[in-house]
């Protein structure tokens, strides 16, 4: 008798023990579904739909607006002539131009800060000039000291940052210095995700003072 008990004791356990599973399988279908159902749901949603489309919007006209300042010389950093000099300060609302002489070592120093910072700030044109062969422009805006950087908002020069004076007054200065002041100055826009830019520039040479007639006859700072 005791194993007969034992026995339906143990098909009634078994009974249970598939119900149970049963029960769980159900319930698992169930919330599977109510969560298909739930998606469904949101991609109908109009206020989701709306968001979604505001966003495509948005970004192409980011894309249209990125490709329109490429075309304009914007996201690189480009040599321009006397001729063109003009139309290029006044074809953009920011603009940064290194005046520079080609064998000054502070002059290239500059230009690989600034050939970095080119592509990282789409809506500030950069461009350099070479100060012996613009005397004309040396000569209006008052350029005597290389490096020398200017700053124009709307065809008007607004600001300069001379030599390395204001960057530590010393050659290895980083590029998130140079844009760290840049963006003091106003003329880029601080960027969301700084990266750093440590960047070791060697060298031990001063910035030049150069006369109005940018010739190689000139005295250090």
């Amino acid at each position: 008798m005791s194993g007969l008990a034992f026995g339906n004791v143990m098909a009634a356990a078994a009974r249970n023990y598939q119900k149970e599973m049963l029960a769980n399988d159900k319930a698992q279908t169930t919330s599977t579904a109510n969560e298909e159902f739930d998606l469904d749901e949101l991609m109908d949603d109009p206020e989701l739909e709306k968001l979604h489309a505001d966003r495509i919007a948005a970004l192409k006209k980011e894309a249209e607006k990125r490709q329109t300042l490429k075309q304009q010389g914007h996201g690189e950093y480009r040599e321009v002539s006397e001729g063109d000099f003009l139309g290029q300060v006044t074809g953009s609302e920011k603009v940064i131009c290194h005046f520079y002489h080609r064998e000054f070592y502070r002059c290239k120093i500059m230009d690989k800060h600034l050939k970095s910072l080119a592509p990282r700030h789409m809506d500030t044109k950069f461009i350099k000039l070479d100060a012996e062969n613009a005397p004309f422009f040396v000569t209006k805006l008052g350029v005597k000291t290389l490096p020398c950087v200017i700053l124009f908002r709307k065809g008007i020069a607004t600001d300069r940052v001379v030599g390395f004076q204001d960057l530590g007054a010393k050659d290895d200065f980083t590029t998130m210095t140079l844009e760290k002041l840049l963006v003091k100055k106003g003329i880029i826009n601080e960027r969301k995700c700084e990266e750093n830019d440590e960047e070791d520039n060697g060298g031990g040479r001063n910035s030049r003072r150069v006369r109005s007639s940018i010739n190689h006859d000139s005295d250090s700072d």
